[in-house]
């Protein structure tokens, strides 16, 4: 990834992991390094604590000096480049699993059924309330909370107010609109609207449910999606990717800001970690808008997640794992302050914070974070699992750039989606 933000570094971000409609393996060989011992795997010491690779400048050499602090050290911190996901799925189910490790959204459904993480309702206390809620629901299961919110990651569209003044556009209220502006805005070698090299299919699956009014699952535990306000909004996404206004094949993808920033789109959907390299880019001539509404019964929206730490429950150190556990994402306010604005920039994962944080108080960036109280929804629910993720992901690419039935696939992904509600715990 190119580092226009001259704070990010090598491998894999956060944002790359918290992004599309349900979770993402990241390809490339895995590797690790420990801290303090230069063995492979967080392997030494009395409590193992795993990290994915942060692309963010200073990430890793962070979330080492936080472990030394920990009252009566042994802690070796573990970061893992690569298939993150799996190594730890795969290390939780054999005996070799960390004391503690971060997920993207917290647990999943197989693992709490399982009994492979620890309940850790206890270790937020009276701080239970503080947090996001929608992130912390996300995390909780049958009342139980599993996974304690490190961070809050949100995705946003951004506009050029000159060139959008400049066609005599308003910014974007409604799906149609944000369609007829990207025709108007698409001029010589500027494009109207980046959503991704993908045209959207791989980052607005979420987004495309709640701004028509939808979701992944309803509240009586149903598949949500399969409705006409559903397959009219997927239509109109297969005529924007067709119409010639949408940039695609760009070097870097949506996550990254260079193309909006070197001025090939006027708009682009990225999140909040690039505001600042935008802004220091293009000063005041930059505005930020959720996604569009979609439908008649549908509104705006924005997408947010968060990786959440957990502890192994059939690790040798479970007691003083959820003690390390409570010490860092708990207690210490001022380095969760310091991991959400020094190293990209975030939302806190608890509310008393947002005002805290110095970075989010002002102009664009406040009005962002607000996003996320006022019209955020986390990624996906708990009970969406990877095999619904992959059937639903692979049926958007189908029909945005491949020009299937919405309807068709849509109650093909119903089917498989059914059939894993009915296999897990509700």
């Amino acid at each position: 990834m190119t580092d226009v933000s001259g704070n990010l570094g090598r491998g894999v971000s956060r944002r790359a992991v918290l992004a599309g409609v349900g979770g993402i393996a990241v390809a490339g060989a895995l590797a690790a390094c420990d801290s303090g011992t230069g063995r492979r795997g967080g392997t030494g010491g009395d409590l193992r604590v795993w990290f994915h690779e942060y692309g963010e400048r200073g990430a890793s050499d962070a979330l080492t000096r936080y472990a030394t602090e920990f009252p009566g050290g042994g802690v070796r911190v573990g970061i893992f480049a690569g298939d993150y996901d799996q190594k730890v799925t795969s290390a939780l189910a054999g005996s070799d699993g960390p004391d503690v490790f971060e997920f993207a959204n917290g647990p999943t459904i197989d693992m709490i059924s399982a009994g492979q993480v620890a309940d850790l309702t206890d270790v937020l206390g009276d701080a239970r309330s503080d947090f996001n809620p929608a992130i912390l629901d996300r995390m909780s299961h049958d009342g139980r909370v599993y996974g304690v919110p490190q961070v809050t990651d949100m995705q946003l569209l951004v506009y050029r107010r000159s060139m959008l003044e400049a066609a005599g556009v308003v910014p974007p209220r409604t799906l149609g609109e944000l369609v007829s502006a990207a025709k108007a805005l698409t001029r010589d070698a500027v494009k109207g609207l980046f959503l991704g090299n993908g045209g959207g299919a791989d980052v607005l699956g979420g987004v495309l449910l709640w701004c028509s009014g939808h979701d992944f699952i309803t509240p009586d535990g149903t598949p949500g999606f399969v409705d006409e306000d559903v397959a009219a909004g997927l239509r109109t996404m297969r005529t924007l990717f067709t119409s010639g206004n949408l940039l695609l094949g760009a070097p870097q993808d949506w996550s990254d800001p260079t193309a909006f920033i070197e001025g090939r789109t006027a708009m682009q959907w990225t999140g909040l970690w690039a505001l600042p390299a935008i802004r220091a880019a293009l000063g005041d001539d930059v505005g930020v808008k959720p996604f569009p509404a979609i439908g008649p019964t549908g509104g705006n929206s924005v997408p947010f997640g968060a990786f959440g730490a957990a502890v192994n429950a059939n690790g040798p150190n479970v007691d003083r794992a959820k003690e390390f556990v409570k010490w860092l994402w708990v207690q210490r306010t001022d380095l969760q302050l310091e991991w959400a604005q020094k190293y990209g920039l975030h939302v806190p994962a608890r509310r008393s914070l947002v005002s805290q944080a110095a970075s989010l108080s002002t102009g664009l960036y406040r009005e962002a974070a607000d996003m996320v109280y006022t019209m955020g929804h986390t990624q996906t629910p708990l009970r969406w699992t990877q095999r619904s993720a992959t059937a639903y992901r692979d049926a958007l690419d189908r029909v945005i750039r491949g020009g299937a039935d919405p309807m068709a696939e849509l109650r093909g992904v119903e089917a498989v989606v059914a059939g894993e509600l009915e296999r897990i715990p509700s």
